[in-house]
């Protein structure tokens, strides 16, 4: 299959920091579609037709030329954040080739003296803000794609609020090109005039004492606003290990109260999605919150109850059942659009709840496990014991099914 389709990374050197094999190409294609910025770096002796991208943004444009010499501008490293993704999931390996130019996080780091490898990154382009919330640890290194001039005097804010005010910032305008400036400061003492729109963030995060939240499962309870319908941490940190979230993959959390499962599978990896079922308005709220204030924006939220609210959702990957074991018809739905070899966890508290786990399970397998924590209260002038109502949990993978050989 012939390479008709040439993705160009190009820097704020613009033209005149192409490489060969890039310059070649926009000489030789028939048109070149990119951003209107992208597009006015090319010199007059560029003679492709120039086509800036349509608005709303869809690459279905450039089908209209399959077969002919199609240049597309991006910025930098098209494969980090850029078009070139979208690119790569529209046409086939075989149509297009990418010339690379350095990223902006490549010059970033290089500017700081930091090991790439070693820093978290984050996108507010066309994302919240409240992602970058996921990163913030102390000692954490980040590196921040801003969405325009504002985005630093908006990061330094939210750093004030989470507790992060001793986070030093550094803004790296217009990196490569012949304006290229730094700007270095605390979150708490940030100037709030805009600065230019072409803009990295680099945070060294420092918490307040207490702020800083763990990688671990089992986050501190109180970093969930609830009423009190929340899978306590040690039970949650079981959860996540027996549910063994991983890349891509998609929780249904059912019965989900204040989100706290589908949040934390969610801070496991960037890629892993989830979908919170909740029926309760006010859970709902909490569900809103909880999935900003650690970073996982979108985290979807049904309002519904199952098993009605289940109907046409996407396909799981694995499900958590929090509530509602016993309601008819909750286990069998969630069980028959379980993908094949997904995993189903389910808790139960009462007793009613406890046999339809034992019921399922003499049914479908699995392995049940009672959880019975107890944490020491003062009993008058001592100590005591106070137990926890003990949890029954269910934890079993579908089967995959055998087919004949073809």
């Amino acid at each position: 299959m012939t390479r008709w389709l040439t993705v160009v990374g190009i820097g704020e050197e613009g033209f005149a920091g192409l490489g060969r094999a890039a310059r070649r190409a926009l000489l030789d294609a028939s048109v070149v579609f990119g951003g209107e910025r992208h597009l006015s770096m090319l010199p007059a002796r560029i003679r492709a037709r120039r086509e800036a991208w349509p608005k709303p943004f869809d690459v279905g444009c450039l089908d209209a030329h399959r077969g002919r010499a199609v240049c597309v501008l991006a910025s930098g490293d098209p494969m980090l954040f850029g078009v070139g993704a979208t690119l790569a999931r529209a046409f086939a390996p075989e149509q297009m080739r990418v010339i690379a130019a350095p990223s902006s996080l490549s010059l970033a780091a290089a500017r700081l003296g930091w090991a790439l490898q070693d820093v978290e990154v984050v996108s507010l382009v066309g994302r919240p803000l409240a992602a970058l919330n996921a990163c913030l640890r102390d000692g954490a290194r980040v590196l921040v794609l801003s969405r325009d001039g504002a985005s630093p005097a908006a990061i330094a804010g939210l750093l004030n609020e989470r507790g992060f005010g001793a986070t030093v910032m550094t803004v790296l305008e217009s990196l490569g090109g012949a304006r290229e400036n730094r700007i270095d400061a605390r979150a708490d003492a940030w100037p709030r005039e805009p600065v230019g729109a072409l803009n990295v963030v680099a945070l060294v995060c420092r918490a307040e004492p207490g702020r800083s939240l763990p990688l671990t499962h089992g986050l501190p309870d109180h970093a969930f606003r609830n009423d009190g319908q929340l899978t306590k941490r040690d039970v949650r940190a079981i959860v996540l290990a027996r549910l063994a979230p991983f890349a891509g993959a998609l929780l249904w959390d059912v019965g989900a109260g204040c989100g706290s499962i589908g949040i934390e599978w969610m801070r496991v990896h960037p890629g892993c999605r989830a979908i919170a079922i909740e029926s309760s308005a006010r859970r709902q709220a909490f569900i809103a919150h909880n999935r900003d204030a650690l970073g996982v924006p979108d985290l979807q939220l049904v309002a519904g109850r199952a098993p009605d609210a289940l109907a046409g959702l996407p396909e799981p990957d694995a499900v958590f059942i929090g509530g509602g074991v016993s309601v008819p018809g909750v286990l069998d739905a969630c069980w028959a659009t379980l993908r094949e070899g997904g995993r189903l966890v389910a808790n139960a508290v009462t007793l009613q709840g406890e046999a339809a786990l034992v019921d399922w399970r003499a049914r479908h397998g699995g392995m049940l496990t009672r959880i019975a924590l107890s944490e020491v209260e003062p009993l008058g002038g001592f100590d005591t014991w106070r137990a926890a109502l003990p949890i029954t949990l269910l934890d079993v993978t579908k089967p995959v099914a055998t087919r004949p050989a073809q």
